[in-house]
């Protein structure tokens, strides 16, 4: 019973590792075209600056 707690409690701590992990550029910048920007930089600039997101659709 113990091994299985010992293995339960490292697959956690690999689960919760991954979760916490920043993902990278090439995900985030999926995910910016899902929200109508062409990569991750011009939306982190039209949501902290003042550029507009009709300037992506020209």
């Amino acid at each position: 019973m113990e091994k299985k707690r010992k293995a339960l409690r490292k697959l956690l701590e690999a689960v919760e590792k991954e979760i916490l992990k920043k993902p990278d550029k090439k995900t985030l910048d999926r995910l910016s075209l899902l929200v109508g920007f062409q990569d991750w930089e011009s939306f982190q600039e039209a949501l902290h600056g003042e550029t507009s997101a009709d300037e992506n659709y020209k």
